[in-house]
């Protein structure tokens, strides 16, 4: 029998228990329906019976509903690609591995989940170490029909005679396939050492390094899967937390986990972490550098203490006949007095109203034959309305967002920064904060106020609607909440001091999975953040890592240039190794300035051409506008325009890389920023750029 032949054979016998299992899946649809239904019913028509009986029976239709509409979700998210994977073991049985666990009606197993223990084998069996498998297949799928499969065969000695093995191996064969605007799950290629990360306990602190295209990100969503699906009453009902650097990340993502039946994870970008503000922009390298410097805490704290843009500068109230009278000077003596007190400024407003009357009372002693007593001043002044009035204007509410934008005002600002800020650097941010909008490093500072400023008083016979999160448990999360279970931080090298304080906030008592690559990092002070990370972590003793050490991403070709570019900054051991050669060499062009924009446009449509999925055009921060200008002829879904650090964490089939040169220039971290843009490609790079030196 022909290979062809015998391929087609065993693809048949591979769709007969995929038919199997989808009509098994549509009996769980029909029976999960009715559960749901009989749900809706409970309950109805119970207004006879007693209260407790009345409330025992809602609980009940409530936890059925949940458990129905989970069952139909996982459902729907797991219909695609349903059954990927076969092992056939050294005692002849078979265990196919899928994206949820299916039994049949007398609960024989038809699909194990690849979460499930006895799948483990599926992703770290090796020929070395084949944990009894003799052959694992890989089964492709489009909708409920086999298309393609790929053997390994781990046990030669083992095979028998009957057992056919087909196929070149499904991971060479997913990479080639044409990127789209979303990652996808990896579910059914997971290499042993991306498993192992996977599967790690969830205690303490489990980091994952390695280079470009080694599946950092995919490996952490997948962790969350597994984890979610090991300790689900515990991960799920505090919560999971996963963090990415950019909106345009968080979206590339974003199918990710639903695809695997995981949708009650909150997926956040730095710029959006704070409830209810979103940053729009991105702050220039010197600018971002010194607002996420710890220098900001002193600052910040600092322009707290400072007289409110608005406050009163004089009080004056009449009392028995004399006008009592504070002047400029006393009214700060009374701020600092209050300040001193080490209170949160928006539970303070008692200890202001307690200090303005003590220092009426002093000036009212100082009056020559004004006779009062101190009681009667304290509660009468206490008691009249225009006392509180100025109360109110001078200790009002304060919220991060004018805290923040007062200081756009230079003589401000340099008054909190005092000597921690150099007058250039005074003058760079108080530009940066007379914007109309926020950027990805203002979010961690607005957060910092948040918690220096604490929370605004409640007031009474008043109902406050605040914007809450949902749970997976159904019930909802309070804004800005602390108490995650879990939480993922991608690109964690590139965090600033101050965003590892925002972020820590948030997971007290969480265990953490760290993302990351050291050469890829674009913050300047490596010891500062270092020890700002390990703030953040506390006393979390148990800490493990693994490094991921093969780039699936690049070919061989394009990962080469991309290296050459950081030798001078990375030695050989913290490259990842490139897997694949496509002896397609990127294309570095020198072009004249005058003809950047068309040589720009052409290279996109030429690359638009030549390949099926995205094409990427990363241009410098600088540059990005104008480059956008550029390319608004080019009509095409497929082209995606993003700046350098935009990049971080995104892959294209193709991209065309503009002015390289820039990228070094503006980075405070040098060619670092560049070697990330490099190394978004999967199958081709084109580079244009105006300095005929590089690369040098």
């Amino acid at each position: 029998m022909s290979q062809a032949a015998v391929r087609q054979a065993e693809i048949a016998i591979e769709q007969k228990h995929v038919d199997v299992v989808y009509a098994r899946l549509a009996d769980m649809r029909v029976e999960a329906e009715e559960m749901r239904d009989r749900g809706d019913r409970l309950a109805h028509g119970a207004g006879t019976e007693a209260v407790f009986e009345q409330a025992s029976m809602l609980y009940e239709r409530d936890v059925m509903v949940r458990h129905a509409n989970r069952i139909l979700q996982a459902l729907d998210s797991e219909h695609e690609g349903l059954v990927f994977g076969r092992l056939d073991d050294n005692t002849g049985e078979t265990l196919y591995v899928g994206r949820l666990g299916i039994r049949d009606a007398e609960f024989e197993n038809l699909v194990t989940d690849w979460r499930a223990p006895a799948a483990a084998a599926f992703y770290q069996a090796t020929a070395e170490q084949p944990m009894g498998v003799v052959r694992r297949r890989v089964i492709r799928s489009t909708g409920q029909q086999v298309i393609e499969i790929d053997d390994d065969l781990l046990m030669p000695d083992a095979q028998p005679d009957t057992m056919q093995v087909v196929g070149e191996g499904a991971l060479m064969a997913s990479l080639n396939r044409a990127r789209s605007d979303q990652m996808r799950d990896i579910v059914a290629t997971i290499q042993k050492e991306q498993d192992e990360a996977i599967r790690a306990p969830w205690r303490g602190v489990t980091e994952i390094t390695g280079g470009p295209g080694t599946g950092k990100t995919a490996v952490a969503l997948h962790r969350v899967a597994y984890l979610l699906y090991r300790d689900r009453k515990r991960m799920g009902s505090a919560g999971v937390l996963v963090l990415g650097p950019s909106t345009a990340f968080t979206s590339y993502i974003s199918r990710v986990l639903p695809s695997m039946g995981e949708d009650s994870v909150e997926l956040r970008s730095l710029g959006n972490l704070l409830d209810g503000i979103e940053a729009t922009r991105i702050d220039p390298a010197p600018i971002a550098a010194i607002k996420g410097s710890l220098r900001m805490r002193r600052v910040l704290k600092k322009a707290l203490r400072d007289t409110p843009p608005d406050a009163p500068t004089e009080m004056r109230i009449t009392y028995r006949g004399e006008v009592l009278k504070l002047d400029e000077q006393e009214l700060a003596k009374v701020r600092r007095q209050v300040h001193s007190l080490g209170r949160l400024p928006n539970r303070s407003r008692v200890d202001a109203a307690e200090a303005l009357l003590e220092a009426l009372w002093h000036k009212a002693e100082s009056y020559d034959g004004y006779d009062v007593s101190k009681k009667d001043l304290l509660i009468d002044l206490g008691e009249r309305i225009d006392f509180h009035r100025f109360v109110v204007v001078f200790w009002p509410i304060l919220t991060p967002i004018d805290v923040l934008r007062s200081l756009g005002d230079r003589a401000r600002l340099a008054r909190a920064a005092g000597s921690t800020l150099s007058a250039r650097e005074v003058d760079q941010l108080a530009a940066s904060w007379r914007h109309d909008d926020w950027s990805v490093a203002d979010i961690a500072l607005l957060d910092e106020l948040r918690t220096l400023i604490g929370p605004p008083p409640k007031r009474r016979h008043r109902r406050v609607v605040v914007e809450e999160q949902p749970d997976p448990s159904g019930r909802r999360r309070p804004e800005n909440y602390e108490d995650y279970s879990h939480i993922v931080v991608d690109e964690s090298q590139d965090l600033s001091p101050m965003q590892w304080r925002m972020i820590a906030r948030r997971g007290q008592y969480a265990s953490w999975t760290l993302v990351g690559d050291p050469v890829q990092s674009t913050w300047p002070d490596v010891a500062e953040a270092q020890q700002a990370r390990d703030t953040a972590l506390g006393k979390r003793t148990t800490r493990r890592r693994f490094t991921l050490r093969t780039n699936y991403r690049n070919s061989a070709e394009i990962f080469n240039l991309a290296a050459r570019v950081v030798r001078d900054v990375a030695s050989d051991d913290e490259l990842p190794r490139a897997v694949r050669d496509t002896g397609i060499e990127p294309l570095v062009e020198a072009v004249v300035p005058g003809s950047l924009t068309g040589a720009v446009r052409d290279a996109a449509r030429e690359l638009l051409d030549q390949v099926d999925g995205t094409v990427g055009v990363i241009a410098s921060m600088t540059s990005i506008d104008k480059v956008r200008s550029w390319m608004s002829e080019v009509d095409d879904d497929r082209l995606k325009i993003v700046d350098a650090i935009e990049a971080k964490g995104l892959e294209y089939d193709a991209v065309v890389l503009v002015e390289p040169t820039e990228m070094v220039t503006e980075s405070m971290t040098g060619p670092r920023a560049l070697y990330v843009a490099l190394t978004r490609a999967t199958q081709r790079l084109t580079v244009l750029t105006t300095d005929e030196n590089w690369p040098g």
